[in-house]
């Protein structure tokens, strides 16, 4: 089975690169944007004509959630064009798309976890974007994995827990902000998940048995805010540093962050009878 990845140096990337040896049924394709830029309709053609993937895995995506304010055409090209024309390819290729999405398609008016029913409403430029690329999708075939997902950490790229060790080497004291409620997820877990999604889908498809393409929601279980996922990172790495909690009022942002946007498992959870660990303990594995 041949499976390509897409945005092969970004944090999801690099988390497949480094658990795809224990997977040697497999044969990964790890795509650069140097290397296959989703933009380009005739360079994913000849790269999926070179490669001939069975499944692809999209990781490529603007993700800059404050910039995308002022880059709105950027966020398009990247995050829809981009995405449809990898929906077209795997089309053309009888390839499954399994496609990184995110939780900041919902505006984080909820109160209780997000499951895949709730309807969208994204309050900025760059979950507009990733809800439109999801639409794309779902317009072109209907062999696809929809994962949303949120607050992806890893040792890989650059993330939220990097930034807080960085700063905690650098400062005595740091604020973080304890009104924004989600939950963390190790870009490592999210890797797992997908290629157990493969695995799953290829033995359902050996058996002739029903294939459940779709919307599904992962992140690591439990949920925290901002504040205590950073107490969390200083904890396990013993760092000692005064962190204050604050209002989001006292930390204003280009883009408008969900205040809520914790996401209901159940569904991936019963599908592909995925063990999720909580993030706390999924922390600690870095």
């Amino acid at each position: 089975m041949v499976v390509l990845v897409t945005g092969a140096n970004g944090q999801l990337g690099q988390s497949l690169q480094y658990v795809a040896p224990n997977y040697t049924e497999l044969q990964f394709v790890f795509c650069s944007s140097l290397e296959l830029d989703i933009t380009n309709l005739e360079n994913c053609q000849q790269v999926f004509s070179n490669s001939k993937p069975n499944f692809c895995i999209n990781a490529a995506a603007y993700t800059a959630v404050d910039k995308a304010e002022s880059e709105p055409e950027k966020a398009h090209l990247i995050n829809v064009m981009g995405t449809k024309n990898l929906a077209q390819v795997c089309k053309e290729n009888n390839t499954i798309l399994l496609h990184i999405s995110t939780d900041f398609v919902f505006d984080g008016n909820k109160q209780i976890p997000y499951n895949e029913e709730d309807i969208p409403n994204p309050t900025g430029v760059y979950g507009q974007t990733k809800l439109d690329g999801e639409k794309a999708i779902q317009a072109v075939f209907d062999d696809y994995y929809i994962i949303r997902t949120s607050w992806v950490y890893s040792q890989f790229g650059n993330n939220f827990m990097k930034t807080m060790l960085r700063l905690a080497s650098e400062r005595d004291s740091l604020s973080v902000v304890n009104d924004q409620i989600g939950t963390p997820t190790n870009a490592v877990d999210l890797a797992e998940a997908l290629i157990k999604i493969i695995c799953h889908t290829e033995r359902s498809r050996s058996a002739k048995s029903q294939i459940n393409f779709g919307i599904y929601n992962f992140s690591n279980e439990g949920q925290c805010s901002w504040y205590d996922f950073a107490k969390k990172i200083f904890e396990i790495n013993h760092k000692n540093i005064d962190l204050q909690p604050i209002p989001t009022s006292e930390f204003p942002t280009p883009a408008k962050r969900p205040n809520y946007s914790v996401l209901d498992k159940s569904k991936i959870k019963s599908t592909f009878g995925l063990q999720i660990k909580s993030w706390e303990d999924s922390l600690k594995t870095i």
